[in-house]
């Protein structure tokens, strides 16, 4: 065993899965506690709202003693008594505001939509703290920037410029000074709904002639970003040129797309990178993809879901509750093309879509 790990935050099993199998003991703190997080973990304790996040840390903290904790979305900038592999709080504050993330872009002078003036439509909406783009929404004029404001009451959010595009991402590990790209991911978004622009999966690698153009751009930003660690720089790819959109300064939502297709551990460059030292580029070895399944209605899942695994992950407890639009499974697919990939995912999610009832 390589040390004692405590993975915190909203989500954490592809955080935990990757350290368990770096040769880390690993503990977590998660709102899900899917079942293949007790596959990959020592201990585990939920919290229900991100409040009870702090005080649940405190308790897994008092229970154990940690070499390593890893800060995973809601978590970046919590104090923990225990050290911190990654970003320091002093540091990923700007990356968890976005004005304050676009006034970073502003003075790299990178492509990044602008923020749009008072009474410019259509606008991109976005609360300035959260992530995943849950909450985005493109406004077309005064009266739905009122319902949507109204959705979210006392909530600070942006105006940017509508940026059209391919949504893609591009994962990098940084040592606080330099930055190496270690994939280029399309994103999945879920397209439709209250929640368009969510975050529901990706395909790895992203074969498209702008892959370059990201790699440089994603490098400047996460080696001028102070970061260290894993993070991902997510872009819009127009017609013209990519445009970069955020900074998340953690693990990213695309690791098991990642590693199934780089046959790699960000885990492991995640803390090498924390001790200064950055990997070589890995060569990618297939395409792998990865999509989160939705509840389309109110549901209670019966079915157990963990024989079908690894296809399948953040794998519910049967008898588990869903409102409609509630994340429920991640489903994945391989194959040497990124067609192959896609039509493994779209058996697969045929597949399990026969249990969710």
């Amino acid at each position: 065993m390589k040390g004692r790990v405590l993975v915190a935050g909203f989500a954490t099993r592809h955080v935990a899965q990757s350290a368990a199998l770096a040769g880390y003991e690993v503990c977590a703190v998660d709102h899900f506690c899917d079942q293949d997080l007790y596959w990959y973990t020592r201990d585990r304790m939920p919290f229900r709202d991100l409040d009870d996040l702090p005080g649940t840390v405190d308790r897994m903290c008092r229970r154990y003693s940690f070499d390593l904790v890893i800060a995973t979305s809601g978590a970046e900038d919590l104090t923990f008594p225990a050290p911190l592999c990654g970003t320091p709080r002093e540091r990923v504050g700007r990356f968890l505001d976005k004005m304050e993330m676009q006034r970073f872009f502003e003075d790299l002078e990178v492509p990044v939509p602008r923020i749009a003036a008072d009474g410019e439509y259509p606008v991109m909406a976005k609360p300035r703290r959260g992530a995943g783009g849950w909450r985005n929404a493109v406004l077309h004029d005064a009266g739905e920037e009122k319902r949507w404001a109204s959705l979210y009451p006392d909530v600070p959010y942006i105006r940017q410029q509508v940026a059209d595009g391919i949504p893609a991402s591009v994962c990098c590990v940084a040592n606080g000074d330099k930055a190496r790209a270690i994939a280029v991911n399309e994103q999945i978004l879920r397209e439709n709904g209250t929640s368009a622009f969510g975050f529901s999966g990706s395909v790895t690698p992203f074969d498209h002639p702008a892959c370059a153009g990201m790699i440089a751009l994603a490098e400047k930003i996460a080696a001028s970003s102070g970061c260290t660690g894993t993070l991902g720089i997510d872009f819009v790819i127009g017609r013209d040129t990519p445009r970069v959109i955020e900074v998340n300064p953690r693990f990213q939502g695309t690791l098991d797309t990642v590693e199934a297709a780089y046959a790699c551990n960000l885990f492991r460059f995640h803390v090498s990178a924390c001790a200064g030292i950055l990997p070589e580029a890995p060569q990618a070895q297939q395409y792998a993809a990865r999509r989160i399944l939705f509840a389309d209605r109110d549901l209670t899942l019966e079915a157990d879901l963990k024989a079908l695994a690894p296809v399948v992950s953040d794998i519910p407890w049967p008898g588990t509750f869903f409102e409609e639009e509630q994340a429920i499974v991640s489903v994945s697919g391989t194959g040497r093309t990124r067609g192959e990939a896609l039509a493994a995912l779209d058996k697969n999610i045929s597949s399990v879509r026969q249990y969710i009832r």
